[in-house]
């Protein structure tokens, strides 16, 4: 009998369904990458047609949030994202932008993950550093 790999990007959707609002979708989901892609659309951008720093900021949540859920321990009960870094390089004025989120540290009680955003040029746009609290078993 074979079971059916569950599509990342369902998953992530099911478990930050403000994914959905933004229309994320993910290609990659294993622990040591996860990879997520958002569409440029006129109504997520600020002047001049760039893509808001805050849709790019929510794709790297996203993308980093699942990076670390995937690292968790298997009696923790989720994350929450206690601090965001980011460097905004360049402007996103078309096409998509393509997370991509490694962990850097995944500890008992603070998992660190690196997200690259990159255009549809493949050059870099921002780069992210987050801090994922880890949340115990509840009682």
């Amino acid at each position: 009998m074979t079971h059916a790999t569950p599509d990342p990007t369902t998953v992530v959707r099911e478990l930050m369904p403000f994914a959905s609002t933004l229309g994320i979708t993910v290609t990659r989901y294993v622990p040591e990458e996860v990879r997520a892609r958002l569409s440029w659309q006129p109504g997520l951008c600020t002047a001049g047609g760039v893509l808001h720093g805050g849709v790019l900021m929510a794709l790297a949540d996203t993308s980093g949030g699942a990076c670390a859920f995937l690292n968790l321990s298997s009696e923790a009960q989720g994350t929450v994202t206690v601090e965001s870094k980011t460097n905004f390089l360049r402007g996103v004025r078309d096409r998509e932008v393509e997370a991509v989120s490694r962990p850097l540290h995944v500890g008992r009680t603070v998992i660190v993950v690196e997200t690259d955003l990159r255009d549809s040029d493949g050059l870099l746009a921002a780069r992210v550093t987050q801090s994922q609290l880890v949340l115990g078993p509840r009682s």
